[in-house]
């Protein structure tokens, strides 16, 4: 669908939808990327399972809307609230090369801030609905209170209870209304049950973005089954919408996130986040499910400077995933689920550092638990590193360095790291041979 929009050049900084003067702001990086078309939504649509959703499609021409690396362009008076987005990305075909393009797929920006589909969780009914990237420039800022202060406990003194917020109260034994079962909301109306069980801090299995029904959408062994515990990032910076309460959405669930985070606060409870920077929802070269980083940009050279994507210096082979460049450029699986998170890579690495931040500044969330850590020890081919990058990145970054951080040090490759993560002290670690003794230790109390 064409469009009659007015629209500028824009600006190649910041990544993502951004606010201007004139209008809103979209910048991409990809740097193997030879046409790049914005989608547009401007009436936003709750029925995204549609096959023919129509968009408005804007073509970013490179002589314009190009800095470096990053595409890039202005659409003037475009409304603060309620637009859909996402990005056509073509370029070269060649597998063999680490490339995925494929144009007819409708990408998430890996910068969105709010990620919209279906809005109920496990709704069958819309098991094929697209995600596309949305942005909320209009709402006033969330009311934290002039008395609210977090908990600031010290690392010592933590009793930690491991969650998910969907299957915490999703239960009707919960005996909560209905509609806020397995929501945000519902674990605030819970904050008792946690203070009784004398916990100082909760650590939520993982609240990014992600398709519960991933498993369903090709024949396999599993495709009876919903994922519930939502190791399967779509993207790094938006609460999982249909944790919102009565189907509210993306906007919905990133307030009432916040409301959560508050609560708990004020009761004197830490939020630490289980996240997963190891890989993605976009699986392998198998039975690919490509949504966002796969189709913009699987392999790359950087450019760096500053920002990174201006500089004319080749530095790497690959952007967002590894890959094995001696057997035919098939994606590395050191996680077990089909792809590896390039996460020493300058672009990657930005990218995870913003994400972190994010949801430090906006959310306000006191730590991060990081799975399969040890794949953020790995360069860009899969080598271990003995001074990985955005591991000391992030514990000497001005806004994480405050934060709890804890590493599972291991992953599906074999780099055991227990007693010897790369922690600049600043990480805790979990113990694997002393999980279990806590749970049969529980258990015998019981």
């Amino acid at each position: 669908m064409s469009t009659s929009l007015n629209t500028s050049p824009g600006r190649p900084f910041p990544l993502g939808a951004s606010t201007v003067e004139n209008g809103i702001n979209f910048a991409l990086f990809s740097q193997h990327a030879r046409s790049v078309i914005l989608c547009l939504s401007i009436e936003q649509r709750m029925d995204l399972d549609e096959k023919n959703l129509m968009m408005t499609e804007i073509e970013l021409d490179p002589f314009v809307n190009k800095t470096g690396d990053v595409w890039h362009i202005c659409i003037e008076d475009l409304p603060r609230l309620g637009v859909l987005y996402g990005y056509r990305v073509d370029g070269p075909k060649g597998k063999q090369q680490g490339h995925r393009f494929d144009s007819s797929v409708v990408l998430i920006d890996p910068y969105a801030k709010l990620v919209d589909g279906r809005r109920f969780f496990g709704d069958a009914s819309k098991k094929m609905s697209k995600f596309l990237g949305t942005f909320d420039f209009e709402s006033l800022p969330f009311d934290w209170g002039e008395e609210y202060r977090p908990p600031n406990i010290p690392e010592k003194d933590l009793i930690i209870y491991e969650m998910n917020v969907r299957a915490f109260t999703a239960d009707a034994s919960s005996g909560l209304d209905p509609h806020i079962r397995g929501s945000y909301l519902g674990v605030i109306e819970k904050i008792p049950h946690l203070l009784e069980l004398g916990v100082n801090a909760v650590e939520l299995l993982p609240v990014f973005e992600f398709d519960e029904f991933e498993f369903q959408r090709h024949p396999n062994p599993r495709d009876h089954m919903i994922n519930s515990w939502g190791y399967s990032t779509m993207n790094f910076f938006s609460p999982m919408s249909r944790y919102a309460s009565a189907g509210g959405g993306p906007f919905a669930a990133a307030l009432e996130f916040k409301k959560m985070v508050k609560a708990l606060h004020n009761a004197g409870i830490e939020v630490i986040l289980d996240v997963v920077y190891n890989h993605t929802n976009e699986a392998g070269d198998e039975h690919p499910y490509t949504t966002s980083f796969r189709g913009i940009d699987n392999k790359g050279l950087v450019r760096m400077q500053v920002p990174v994507w201006h500089n004319p210096k080749k530095l790497g082979a690959v952007v967002y995933y590894m890959v094995d460049v001696n057997n035919g450029g098939q994606l590395l699986n050191l996680s077990g689920c089909g792809n590896t998170f390039n996460c020493n890579h300058q672009v990657v690495m930005e990218l995870i550092l913003e994400s972190l931040r994010h949801w430090v500044n906006e959310y306000h969330v006191d730590g991060f638990r990081f799975d399969l850590a040890s794949i953020l020890c790995r360069g860009t081919d899969g080598t271990p590193l003995d001074s990985p990058p955005i591991v000391k990145a992030i514990a000497k970054d001005s806004v994480l360095s405050r934060c709890k951080i804890i590493a599972e040090p291991w992953d599906c490759g074999g780099l055991y790291l227990v007693g010897g993560f790369p922690n600049w002290d600043r990480y805790l670690y979990l113990d694997q041979n002393m999980i279990p003794t806590i749970r049969v230790s529980n258990w015998k109390v019981k």
